[in-house]
């Protein structure tokens, strides 16, 4: 599972070997999934996990989220929601850049508004605000791209 996730997902977010156990330790722990042992002959036990009904709830709750509108929300959460998407459904992989789309330009228009009502001596406060435009006008682009790459 570690190889087909950092084989698919490796650009998007990097971990290890160890902090993918820890990951399903805690998982296992909170009751999403749980794990059983395989015994093999001629080869070490093999532990199996499969998704409880209560992670498959929680995971199809969070196919279904937004991700905050910054560049680390979007490049980490939403990327890695919409390679699950799309493996499951291209079309709603689409549906989720369309619904990211239009939470990032609410976000726009109240940084716009802010940036407006932003007194011109403060320079550092309108950099900030003009960065952070300049940013989610930048992953609205990357969202066009990503539904025409799909």
């Amino acid at each position: 599972m570690h190889h087909k996730l950092t084989g698919n997902l490796g650009e998007i977010w990097h971990c290890s070997l160890s902090q993918t156990y820890n990951i399903l330790t805690r998982l296992e722990r909170q009751g999403y999934i749980e794990g059983t042992i395989q015994v093999q002959e001629k080869r070490p036990d093999k532990r199996e996990l499969r998704l409880t009904a209560s992670g498959l709830e929680r995971f199809e709750t969070w196919l279904g989220e937004l991700s905050a509108c910054s560049v680390r929300a979007i490049r980490v959460e939403f990327t890695t929601r919409l390679y699950f998407l799309h493996a499951r459904n291209p079309a709603s992989a689409v549906q989720a850049i369309n619904r990211q789309a239009t939470a990032l330009g609410k976000s726009l228009a109240r940084l716009r508004t802010d940036l407006e009502a932003t007194p011109s001596d403060q320079v550092f406060n309108r950099l900030g605000l003009s960065l952070r435009i300049s940013q989610l006008e930048t992953l609205v682009s990357w969202l066009e791209l990503s539904k025409e790459s799909l």
